[in-house]
């Protein structure tokens, strides 16, 4: 079985030691803004739904996202292993230059909740990039496999 490569590869050693844990997760096929840290309280507070910090996706979709889908995200769709309860986007924006582009959202990060809230609305993202966590965005020159240290 075959193992994707790891974020914390990236990472030098002295951090590693530190007990540094990612702070929500990317899946294989998202790109975009991973926050790590070694304080727990500080990973719980940001990942918490009860919390309610937002997370911003770009979101590229198969097909034309309608103003009745966004609409559907916005009000709530059902996930199919949470029958009994809806999941909703704080907002979703159309992209002015892509019928098919948005951006989404969330305050909870349930496992690929995008996609599946995207799929709910009988549509499939393409590509999904996080932007955004809490309000910092990931700066636009830092490129892809490269990290720095932020501070509050």
């Amino acid at each position: 079985i075959g193992r994707h490569p790891s974020v914390f590869e990236l990472l030098p050693f002295q951090i590693l030691d530190r007990g540094t844990q990612c702070i929500g997760r990317l899946d294989q096929d998202t790109s975009g803004l991973l926050l790590l840290t070694d304080d727990g309280q500080l990973n719980h507070l940001i990942t918490s739904p009860k919390k309610g910090k937002s997370k911003v996706y770009e979101v590229e979709c198969k097909y034309e996202v309608s103003d009745k889908d966004i609409q559907k995200l916005l009000e709530g769709v059902t996930l199919k292993d949470f029958p009994d309860k809806t999941v909703s986007a704080l907002s979703v924006t159309k992209n002015p230059d892509s019928a098919t582009s948005i951006q989404m959202v969330l305050s909870e990060g349930k496992y690929h909740q995008v996609k599946r809230m995207v799929a709910a609305v009988s549509n499939r993202v393409e590509k999904l990039h996080r932007s955004k966590v809490c309000g910092l965005s990931l700066p636009e020159d830092l490129k892809e496999g490269e990290w720095r240290y932020v501070s509050p």
